[in-house]
């Protein structure tokens, strides 16, 4: 089924990333797409998140026991029988779920000892859950953080009303990498702007946009907005938000 196997701490934790960004993309960018696909009329289905950062709802694997495990079963069932975010935020959970045991399974397959383990658990925790992301929880903070090596269009003027901050179409200003492996923590803890579509920090040079809606912020590339269409653009709605309004 997988052209290469994971073998290595570093190796597991790039697959991961590249399911985990698979699934959030399922969940949030292509929830529209998601949402159809996922018909209570049909049968069992589950959602998976591939290595090639591509996702794909369909049947379970018909070989028992499965080669790797096997997402939640039947997340289409569930689909008409509650609210929209609370079914998604669902799919979200078992997918975190999912996550971690195709990590540590591959873990157990290639012998890790307790370092290894520990270690891959370090970083599997240092990104935000799907879960998190989907809902908007892992957003620390309502602005991008203020920071004084901030070069963006705001930087330098007395503090704007947040509903001028906020129409502002600015990458976030980067946050600064001092040495010590705790202030990176604590960074993260307190004020790291994550993008709502990938859960990924904020990087530089990168552009990024907020949604005026929900308030969440977004990799440009992400949602597919480039800074000269931002400027165009007087209120900007993510995909999320865009396909919930466009269902009332």
């Amino acid at each position: 089924m997988e052209n290469s196997v994971p073998r290595t701490v570093e190796e597991v934790f790039s697959d991961f990333k590249s399911r985990r960004a698979a699934l959030i993309k399922a969940l949030t960018t292509d929830v529209e797409k998601f949402y159809q696909q996922c018909d209570p009329e049909k049968e069992n289905l589950c959602l998976y998140g591939l290595p090639n950062e591509t996702w794909e709802v369909n049947l379970p694997v018909e070989e028992v026991p499965p080669e790797l495990p096997e997402p939640a079963l039947g997340i289409n069932f569930a689909r008409d029988g509650m609210q929209e975010k609370d079914w998604l935020s669902l799919v979200a959970v078992h997918s975190d779920s999912w996550l971690l045991s195709v990590a540590f399974y591959f873990g157990a397959r290639f012998g890790f000892g307790k370092s290894e383990r520990r270690r891959l658990f370090q970083m599997i925790n240092d990104l935000p859950t799907v879960f998190e992301v989907v809902t908007g929880s892992a957003k620390q903070t309502r602005d991008p953080p203020h920071n004084n090596s901030n070069k963006s269009k705001s930087s330098g003027k007395p503090r704007q009303p947040e509903s001028q901050l906020k129409a502002v179409k600015v990458s976030p200003p980067k946050m600064e990498n001092d040495s010590g492996e705790e202030e990176e923590e604590e960074e993260d803890e307190q004020g790291a702007t994550l993008c709502g579509a990938c859960g990924d920090n904020y990087a530089t040079d990168e552009f990024w946009i907020c949604c005026d809606i929900c308030e969440r912020w977004f990799h440009g590339k992400c949602v597919k907005i480039t800074p000269a269409k931002a400027e165009h653009i007087k209120q900007y709605k993510c995909p999320s938000c865009s396909s919930k309004r466009a269902k009332v």
